[in-house]
């Protein structure tokens, strides 16, 4: 990435780069994400400190934490505000549950559950139906199984809270393109549409997340990658990238709403 970016440049760069721009908003998205090539991967930088507080980091990324932060700054230029109170709010509404800070159990920690939440908030549109996708049910217990990796869970009241909506989220239907089938459905996605994989791991709904990238009449994946230790345009079509992984299962599409 070169140089690193201080926040104060980002937001300077984002005001004179993208105030003007009449792009579709997935071709924003997707130019915005572009803007982080080569940022370096880190993961769990959400996972500080006892007391929940919203983490604001443009020099590293996880896969979650990209999508989030590409996001609320889309909503920023798409609203014509980039300026830094602004983006805060949009990264809370989409982070959070409901779009408020209460407590370590009230960010949406499985994927599945940011989709669900962030549709009802109106910021998404799930594609996943529209795509041929199958629907399933899945237990979901990854966290309260492996509690020693998540040190929030210590604390027996967390550890409730966070068990409780696991069970909510075992409860939904999740609609799922299995990797057979996903060939025959790519042009249905669009550049910035929002790509989640399906994980083959017990008790996890999503093993990793990105943005589809049309290049060439190809679809391919922009994502911060924990095997390159850092922010990429997939080498691999999609389509590849999905059937060389075997924890894969298949993928779900969401769709930033204008």
């Amino acid at each position: 990435m070169g140089e690193k970016k201080s926040f104060r440049f980002n937001l300077s760069g984002y005001k004179k780069k993208f105030r003007h721009s009449r792009e579709p908003l997935g071709d924003l998205v997707a130019q915005i994400g572009r803007y982080f090539l080569g940022a370096p991967y880190q993961g769990a930088t959400l996972e500080k400190g006892n007391q929940e507080r919203l983490i604001v980091n443009f020099d590293q990324f996880d896969c979650f934490t990209f999508v989030e932060t590409v996001l609320a700054l889309a909503k920023c230029v798409a609203a014509g505000k980039i300026f830094l109170p602004e983006f805060r709010q949009y990264l809370q509404l989409i982070r959070y549950r409901h779009g408020i800070i209460d407590g370590y159990s009230s960010r949406l920690h499985y994927f599945t559950d940011w989709l669900h939440n962030n549709k009802k908030k109106g910021i998404i549109t799930d594609l996943s139906r529209r795509i041929a996708a199958k629907p399933q049910y899945k237990v979901i217990n990854y966290m309260t199984a492996h509690r020693n990796c998540y040190p929030a869970l210590h604390d027996k009241n967390v550890f409730r809270e966070i068990r409780k909506i696991e069970k909510l989220i075992s409860r939904r239907k999740l609609y799922i393109l299995p990797q057979a089938e996903c060939r025959s459905e790519l042009r249905k996605i669009k550049t910035g549409d929002i790509i989640s994989f399906a994980s083959r791991t017990k008790g996890l709904d999503i093993a990793h997340v990105g943005f589809a990238l049309w290049q060439k009449d190809e679809l391919y994946l922009l994502h911060a990658s924990s095997k390159e230790k850092k922010v990429v345009i997939s080498s691999l079509k999609l389509i590849d990238y999905l059937r060389q992984n075997k924890k894969y299962a298949g993928i779900m599409v969401a769709r930033l709403n204008q």
